[in-house]
């Protein structure tokens, strides 16, 4: 006897096949039996007629680390119907972080991933699972190895070149890591002090993982001006280490860029591809980012961390050093220059006299204060120690339909979850725009497609072979649905809202959503 038998459901299985009528069988968190199942006991059946059932989503590139040990963690993610997410990108891993740069390494992170929880301590991978695994989970999760943290714990934010001791510290920590259980690896070349990195640097603090077969995601050079050129760099990185990479949330920042430089990625891509390099990409399907407001700065600047970077905002010789760069420089990724301050929304602010400009875009702040625009910028993060997020207004609608009609291109979120001010809508509504907007609305692709890119694919390019796929044997993490009703339901202004639609969702066997609400099953595990 089954524990669930789901019928008359129209299977998407995850691996790309087109849609089938079937009914699937689950006992002991397990997917026994697909196909036609008429007769079967179970203990409960749920009718799916006119409802796709697929595997549970996976986002494989979040910014949770901090944010499932809050309470709540993990309803945003089910009523999208995301059972698994991996966190840890961009270089930005919470764990390992110890030694004597423990907390600029922690102040450096929190805009990105959150402050340490209260009573926690994350100096190796293992603690961080450990420590996670005391607290209930609604989904499940795994984490990188970030590399630009591994560098932080060698040597601060240190802008010259390592020494063979601080070499070996950073293998040490990483091969560590992964053998507690990291999925695979990181890279934060856009921020500090990974930016600091020449290409033969960075290959060398990579090297345990040649021939390995670990996943290197990587978060490029630069997404800009000089966007092919990272991508260049990093596909010789690939081919040096011989090992899989993952270029993360693949795009191309400003108008002068769109239509331009996504097809000449996607060309070196399938040429790369053709040769044997084992390389993937992703994206995530807004038009809009949301990082560090510190991003928009000249990377040099950053060198120390963030007290060596307020100590700089305040100095005026080098506030004039900054706004000459910012007006013209194009060998960093000038998102100011690139798409405009009108573009640029300062976020997560924790000062009551900044509250005013929460939301707020550069130009806007300016015209309240009085200033110009770059000195605006520069008194706000000097006031706020350099700790404001921003969301920035980047990249075309076309590109992400470019990079997504690419079988080998997977649908991330890239979200991070601010614990005050205005927040990015993937957080709740990232499949829910993909379903809606991408499948239904513009028909960029089938749903077949679409569900592969959230499913069957991140589950192939991290080797969880339990997910991804509806198939006998496999993890019962499903969800079931009516297409037409899913939707989006959060906005920029206020975007903290439930996704609309997702009936039911399993988590290893049993409903931690069902008929859209949320149960007590506590399922998730940390992978």
């Amino acid at each position: 006897m089954f524990d669930y038998l789901i019928q008359n459901a129209r299977i998407v299985d995850g691996t790309g096949k087109a849609p089938f009528a079937g009914d699937v069988g689950i006992r002991d968190g397990k997917i026994e039996a697909v196909g036609d199942l008429a007769g079967a006991a179970a203990e409960r059946v749920i009718d799916a007629r006119g409802r796709f059932l697929t595997p549970g989503f996976i986002d494989v590139h979040r910014h949770g680390e901090a944010a499932a040990f809050r309470p709540g963690y993990g309803k945003a993610e089910l009523a999208q119907g995301l059972t698994l997410v991996i966190n840890g990108n961009c270089g930005l891993s919470m764990c390992p972080v110890r030694g004597p740069h423990r907390q600029e390494i922690l102040d450096y992170l929190a805009p990105v991933v959150g402050d340490m929880p209260a009573g926690c301590d994350f100096t190796t991978v293992a603690e961080y699972k450990e420590q996670l695994s005391r607290v209930p989970q609604r989904i499940h999760s795994g984490i990188l190895v970030g590399m630009g943290t591994l560098r932080g714990c060698a040597a601060g934010f240190y802008d010259g070149k390592l020494s063979d001791e601080q070499y070996r510290f950073i293998w040490q920590l990483l091969e560590q890591g992964l053998a507690e259980g990291a999925l695979g690896v990181s890279l934060g070349l856009g921020y500090a002090p990974e930016c600091f990195y020449d290409t033969e640097g960075m290959i060398k603090s990579l090297e345990p993982l040649r021939d390995s077969g670990t996943v290197i995601t990587v978060h490029m050079r630069q997404e800009g001006d000089e966007v092919v050129e990272a991508l260049e760099e990093m596909l010789t990185v690939a081919k040096a280490l011989n090992t899989p990479m993952q270029i993360s949330h693949l795009k191309a920042i400003g108008t002068r860029n769109w239509d331009r430089c996504v097809p000449k990625m996607i060309e070196l891509l399938r040429a790369a591809r053709a040769e044997g390099v084992d390389v993937t990409c992703d994206v995530y399907p807004y038009p809009a980012g949301s990082t560090q407001l510190i991003h928009v700065l000249p990377p040099e600047f950053q060198a120390g961390g963030m007290d060596a970077l307020t100590e700089a905002l305040l100095d005026p010789e080098k506030r004039a050093i900054m706004k000459e760069r910012m007006k013209t420089g194009r060998d960093f990724e000038n998102i100011s220059l690139l798409v405009g301050f009108e573009n640029i929304q300062a976020t997560s602010l924790r000062l009551p006299e900044n509250q005013a400009y929460e939301g707020k875009n550069i130009i806007e702040i300016a015209a309240m204060q009085g200033k110009d625009p770059y000195d605006a910028l520069f008194d706000l993060l000097a006031s706020e120690h350099c700790t404001p997020a921003m969301i920035d207004r980047i990249t075309s609608e076309d590109d992400i339909d470019r990079i997504l009609a690419e079988p080998y291109s997977s649908v991330i979120s890239d979200a991070t979850y601010p614990e005050n001010g205005l927040m990015h809508p993937r957080v709740y509504g990232n499949i829910p725009r993909l379903l809606e907007h991408y499948v239904r609305e513009r028909g960029c692709l089938t749903i077949e497609q679409a569900v592969h890119k959230i499913t069957g694919l991140p589950a192939w390019r991290f080797g969880l072979k339990q997910k991804g796929e509806i198939a006998i044997g496999r993890d019962a993490d499903l969800c079931l649905f009516d297409l037409a009703n899913i939707h989006q339901t959060g906005t920029w202004q206020k975007p903290d809202q439930l996704a609309a639609g997702m009936d039911t969702v399993f988590v290893m066997g049993k409903p931690a959503l069902l008929e859209g609400e949320f149960t007590d099953h506590f399922g998730g595990q940390i992978l």
